[in-house]
This record gives C-alpha cells, sequence and structure tokens, in this order.
C-alpha cells in the first residue's frame, strides 16, 4: 500500500525519547530532522507553548510528557520527552528511544534507567537504547593507549576503533543482556553536534526494528536523512 494513503489514515509517526537532561537528546533530534532548529511545542490541546528547550530542562515540572515536539523540516514525526517513566505508558507511541550519554563520569544506569529496564513492558513497542555522546570514550581510550607508549597522533587515530572494539565487553551491553525487559538494539552515536553528523545508523537501526510493515514503511518514507533506505524499502517492498 502506498505509504502516503497509510498516512492520510494513521497520521504522523510518534517517538518517545527518554534520558536524563543533557544526554544530547535535542542534537539528535535535530539530525534526524535534518535541521538545526529548535522544535516548536504544542500542548495536548494542539496550542503552541514555546520553542523551548524542554529536552534540556534542569528543573521538575517544566516539561510534559503529552506535548508535542514538532520539527518544522519534518512535520512528519512527532517526538515527545520523558526523563522519567511510567510502566504502560507507551501505548500511543510506535517507537522508544532511551538515551544513555557516555561523557558521564560514572557512564552506569540511573536508579530510574533500572527501573524501565526491569519492570517496563513496552508490548509491541520497540525500545532502542542510544548511548550518546560516544566520542566521550575516545577520550579513554586516548589516555589508555598514550600510557602504553603510544605518539599521541598514533593514539588519537586509534583511539575510536579501540573503543567500538571494546565496547561490546564493557558493562553496559553486560547490563542490557541481563534486564528483564532488554531493549530491541541498541546504537552508539558520536559527534552529533558536527554539521557533518552521520544518522544514517540511527535511521537503519530504526527502520530494522519495527516489525510491522505498515509502521515501517511510514517511517522509511517519514525520514529525509537517507535515501538510500527509501530505496532499498521500496525493491523489497
Amino acid at each position: 500500500m502506498d505509504p502516503a494513503k497509510i498516512r492520510e489514515k494513521i497520521g504522523r509517526f510518534r517517538i518517545l525519547v527518554i534520558g536524563r537532561a543533557n544526554a544530547g537528546k535535542t542534537t539528535i533530534l535535530q539530525r534526524v530532522c535534518n535541521t538545526r532548529d529548535n522544535p516548536k511545542i504544542y500542548n495536548n490541546a494542539g496550542k503552541q507553548v514555546g520553542i523551548i528547550l524542554l529536552l534540556t530542562c534542569s528543573q521538575r515540572g517544566l516539561h510534559d510528557i503529552e506535548n508535542e515536539m514538532v520539527f518544522e523540516s519534518n512535520q512528519g514525526f512527532i517526538f515527545h520527552d520523558s526523563r522519567g517513566f511510567e510502566a504502560g505508558g507507551t501505548s500511543e507511541f510506535e517507537k522508544v528511544k532511551y538515551c544513555i550519554p557516555m561523557d558521564e563520569a560514572c557512564r552506569s544506569f540511573t536508579a530510574a534507567e533500572k527501573k524501565f529496564f526491569s519492570e517496563c513492558d513496552t508490548g509491541s513497542i520497540p525500545v532502542i537504547v542510544l548511548f550518546t555522546k560516544f566520542d566521550a570514550l575516545y577520550d579513554v581510550e586516548f589516555n589508555k593507549l598514550r600510557a602504553e607508549g603510544r605518539s599521541r597522533k598514533d593514539a588519537k587515530e586509534l583511539a575510536p576503533k579501540q573503543a567500538e572494539e571494546s565496547f561490546p565487553n564493557g558493562p553496559q551491553l553486560k547490563f542490557l543482556k541481563e534486564v528483564r525487559w532488554p531493549p530491541k538494539c541498541h546504537v552508539c552515536l558520536s559527534n552529533m553536534e558536527k554539521d557533518d553528523a552521520d544518522c544514517r545508523i540511527l535511521i537503519e537501526r530504526t527502520a530494522g526494528t519495527l516489525d510491522n510493515e505498515v509502521l515501517q514503511q511510514i517511517f522509511v518514507s517519514t525520514q529525509q536523512t537517507n535515501l538510500e533506505i527509501c530505496m532499498k524499502y521500496a525493491v523489497e517492498g
């Protein structure tokens, strides 16, 4: 069925983004929607309540999960933000993305995040864990390489690859494998703040986790940053 006709019946694609403040969520959403602009915020009555960055608010009560965030560059996506989560609250969403920043000193899961993966069954709604600011681990590996006697030039060149190779054996993925409700997949995102940041892997993984073919086609046709994936699913469809 034509995705455009499907969208007329279903509407726009809703994504719930969960994560602590300053996890890089706004930057990722901007990349997905191919923009540098901030989203417009609407309440559940459809009234615009501002274009403030609710994703990075540090005070409690300044954001509402019911509010809709929409980017002018791609109004086919509706994003909802939450730094917390209540079980059973995903029924209206097509996708849940949980952001875990790698620039935190401990780089460990918070109590809220542990509770989410231990107690929250999202049913048929797939969950993707985004390890944001992954490039922070490059510095860790750089220091290790320097301590081993590598030159600054060699350490800088080798650090990204070493971080990517060591991460699968680290505590983060070990934790996700042992929880009661593990995510469908995870994605490591680095340097998302740069103008040439590439979020294709995020788009591809997101499409791949959608078991519902209709939702998959809507997502693929709505995203505007990866022409190759549009062609791929058009051929397969």
